[in-house]
């Protein structure tokens, strides 16, 4: 969807459609394509209002992006609902629909998962929010959708991501109001009424460049950057003997190869976020004083050698309370990502243990797994990028490249 005015952008679109404002010297609708093609989508229908023709100059046919790009214009005045009817001819059976000005990483195998499971004409991805205009029920099902934003229990919002099936919905369109000139919610609202939309929610921050403010919250979330996340025991740290915590800093031992490494990457610029379960806290084994006493020095010791630790994320949590943050949860990766304004999908977290790796995935992070005997980790998702190595020293040019090519990317 690229037709809209994109009002409350100006003075950015006064003579520019808003999908191409620039977001760190690129179009916003560049990126989003980018997205959409490393998640396997090679065929992509832009939907043309105002100002279109700006939009094609860039784009053509999508050579350059390694795409393949094709039009359906029309007048900036049309509605949603009319660009979709519009360009029927251009769909496939099933497609992605997105807005193109949110932007928010997801996992597509997971939403048609969720799409399959339940069969609806349309699943989309949710994100929590305070007065939002959606209810979902735990089994993913829409329950109910208020464009007002006033009822009760309406906790998340649409993000702009959603999978259709083409002849379902299309069906539905000449019963709406105003057809062909409509608005797509309109329907949304229907589909929600009768029980026949599902939605997968996300918890990774979404961002938007709806205004002037969201949107230099977008060119900084977009913007990338040298971080590594790491795990801390068995990672930075040698671990304690099984069913027992490193409880005092005369018992943190170092992993020196990990120190080496973590020393030649920061002096190319990389900067350590440390994300670690420490369940001892909730066992009672472990002070939160003498934890904190032990992260002080560690982080003390780590400066003194030119390593900048930004901040440790701590789960105390039991594995018996299903904590969100408790890792294999991605609660604290995500925490990370609000504070820092990181793009997930472009970070690397490093660890030694398969709840670390799983962590990843669910994150949508790529992993590096550290493992002495060689083995791999029995795995259902494997995050995207893997990596497997013995120590993280051998592998801090892979680290570069990684961050290199994701640099050039963005």
């Amino acid at each position: 969807m690229c037709g809209g005015l994109g009002t409350r952008l100006r003075p950015l679109t006064d003579n520019m459609p808003k999908p191409m404002a620039p977001v760190n010297g690129k179009p916003f609708l560049h990126h989003l394509i980018e997205q959409v093609r490393d998640q396997g989508m090679r065929q992509i229908v832009l939907l043309t209002g105002y100002r279109g023709e700006m939009i094609r100059e860039y784009f053509g046919a999508g050579e350059k992006l390694g795409v393949e790009i094709s039009y359906s214009s029309g007048p900036a005045e049309w509605d949603t609902g009319r660009r979709l009817w519009e360009a029927r001819e251009q769909m496939e059976p099933r497609f992605l629909l997105l807005y193109s000005d949110n932007f928010v990483q997801f996992n597509l195998p997971r939403l048609w998962r969720l799409h399959r499971q339940h069969g609806m004409p349309i699943s989309l991805l949710l994100a929590p929010k305070e007065k939002g205009n959606i209810r979902v029920s735990p089994a993913g099902k829409i329950e109910a959708y208020d464009k007002s934003r006033s009822g009760a229990g309406f906790d998340y919002v649409e993000v702009g991501y959603m999978l259709v099936e083409r002849d379902q919905v299309l069906a539905r369109f000449p019963g709406c109001y105003g057809f062909p000139d409509f608005n797509f919610s309109a329907l949304l609202e229907k589909y929600a009424g009768e029980a026949k939309i599902a939605g997968l929610v996300v918890r990774d921050p979404y961002h938007s460049i709806s205004d002037m403010k969201r949107h230099q919250l977008m060119c900084d979330y977009l913007s990338p950057k040298k971080i590594l996340l790491i795990d801390r025991d068995g990672t930075i740290n040698r671990k304690a003997p099984r069913g027992e915590y490193v409880d005092s800093w005369d018992k943190f031992e170092w992993v020196l190869d990990t120190v080496e490494a973590m020393k030649k990457l920061a002096m190319e610029g990389f900067k350590f976020i440390v994300i670690t379960n420490q369940a001892g806290i909730a066992r009672n084994m472990i002070e939160p004083d003498e934890l904190e006493t032990i992260h002080k020095n560690m982080i003390n010791e780590l400066a003194a050698q030119g390593v900048t630790v930004l901040k440790i994320y701590v789960s105390p949590h039991h594995w018996d309370e299903d904590s969100f943050t408790r890792k294999p949860a991605p609660g604290m990766f995500f925490q990370a990502a609000q504070e820092y304004s990181l793009r997930m999908d472009r970070c690397l977290y490093v660890g030694d243990d398969e709840r670390d790796c799983i962590a990843a995935a669910n994150a949508g992070c790529g992993m590096l797994y550290l493992s002495d005997d060689g083995k791999e980790p029995k795995l259902a998702e494997y995050p995207k990028p893997y990596f497997r190595a013995k120590s993280l020293y051998e592998c801090t040019g892979l680290i570069e490249r990684a961050y290199r090519e994701w640099e050039a990317g963005a």
